[in-house]
């Protein structure tokens, strides 16, 4: 289950809304993409190529339960180890879509 502000950040990036509360926040750049962030990282982004995730450096449980809100998504560690969807994932940016 997700915390609130997962679900207000992200429902916030998916409708391209500007956001800004507690740890979260959503911006829109000057290109007209919109960027997910936690504590001013950006973890997700859509832009002319799709929708990517990140952990941003910062492979956190708070920085996962932020991407698993998103659609399709399902981020977990075991043994260190950490999974996108079931596949090993060392973090760095993949498009989701």
């Amino acid at each position: 289950m997700s915390r609130k502000i997962t679900e207000e950040s992200v429902a916030a990036f998916y409708n391209d809304r500007k956001f800004n509360k507690a740890n979260m926040s959503v911006e829109i750049t000057s290109e007209g993409f919109t960027l997910l962030k936690l504590h001013g990282n950006t973890i997700a982004g859509k832009d002319y190529d799709g929708t990517w995730i990140t952990d941003a450096g910062w492979p956190t449980r708070t920085t996962f339960e932020r991407l698993n809100g998103l659609d399709n998504i399902t981020i977990n560690t075991k043994k260190g180890q950490t999974y996108l969807n079931g596949e090993e994932w060392d973090g760095e940016k993949v498009y989701i879509d």
